[in-house]
């Protein structure tokens, strides 16, 4: 009877697990078959349409053409170096030598010198020790002996834009000195053929220069003293 029961009881265990296998694989099928009607995820997309991107047109830079230049009347204009005709009318001079006068003066200025120089300059005659005048109010800045000017005289003007030079000296008035402060008319010097005058040209040689740096006192531009003291 128990050989009968166990019989039985594994004949049931056997029945229920094969039916739970038929059970379980129309499921598995079932579930494979909606997997694979499902769309996969991983399925690429078409291609997106491309789109044209917008056409960039580059800033016009800045044109050169000479329309956008100023007019001749909107140009600044470059103020022309000062020339003597600036100071005539101004600048009141005094000639520089003793019982010279003004119809006396011959105008030197442009005339040739050695070495292809120009002279840059006007020359005085006078008779050898003629008293050197100042030609107008100004600080004595510098006594000088030079190879070409023998003994020489720079001059500062009142306003510090002007240096007189006082070349071919005999010799200077007793007690000058660098620093000295001379009006108009004092006695500075003497008539002399110092330099390169050449012995016996007794002259002055006088000339004015416009400068910009007054420490510079020898780099300036050259003006003619004639106009200013043939008046």
């Amino acid at each position: 009877m128990r050989a009968r029961i166990v019989l039985v009881l594994m004949l049931s265990t056997t029945f229920v697990a094969g039916l739970l296998r038929l059970l379980e694989f129309p499921q598995r099928k079932e579930t494979a078959i909606v997997l694979d009607n499902q769309p996969s995820k991983t399925k690429l997309s078409s291609p997106p349409t491309p789109v044209a991107e917008p056409t960039i047109t580059p800033s016009p830079s800045p044109s050169l053409m000479p329309t956008l230049l100023p007019s001749p009347e909107e140009t600044p204009i470059t103020a022309t170096p000062p020339s003597t005709s600036s100071f005539v009318g101004t600048l009141r001079l005094i000639i520089p030598v003793t019982g010279v006068r003004p119809e006396q003066l011959l105008d030197t200025f442009t005339d040739a010198r050695s070495e292809g120089r120009v002279h840059d300059a006007i020359d005085i005659p006078a008779a050898p020790g003629t008293p050197v005048l100042a030609a107008a109010d100004g600080e004595i800045i510098k006594l000088f002996q030079s190879e070409r000017g023998g003994t020489t005289i720079y001059q500062l003007s009142n306003d510090k834009k002007l240096v007189f030079y006082y070349a071919h000296l005999q010799r200077y008035a007793d007690g000058l000195a660098a620093g000295n402060y001379a009006k108009q008319g004092d006695v500075i010097a003497y008539v002399g053929d110092t330099g390169n005058a050449g012995p016996g040209n007794y002259h002055l040689h006088f000339s004015i220069s416009i400068i910009n740096d007054p420490k510079r006192y020898w780099e300036g531009t050259n003006i003619n003293p004639y106009p200013l003291l043939h008046r």
